[in-house]
């Protein structure tokens, strides 16, 4: 299975075996959960969501402030 995984301005194409979740491709890039949103094709999803072929998986940073 091929993704398209985009992370800030850096987009890849990376190759995935079946039944991957979002939280392994997030733990194998060492993204940790708690600092992003996942978007899934355009849905925000959790990090248990399984991929599919072709997914379009978007890392959007969370900024903290005070």
């Amino acid at each position: 299975m091929t993704i398209k995984l985009i992370n800030k301005d850096k987009v890849k194409e990376i190759e995935y075996a079946e039944n991957t979740k979002i939280e392994d491709i997030l733990k194998k890039e060492n993204i940790p959960t708690e600092t992003v949103v996942i978007k899934q094709n355009g849905t925000t999803v959790t990090e248990d969501e399984e991929i599919n072929d072709n997914d379009e998986i978007e890392i959007i940073k969370v900024i903290y402030g005070g």
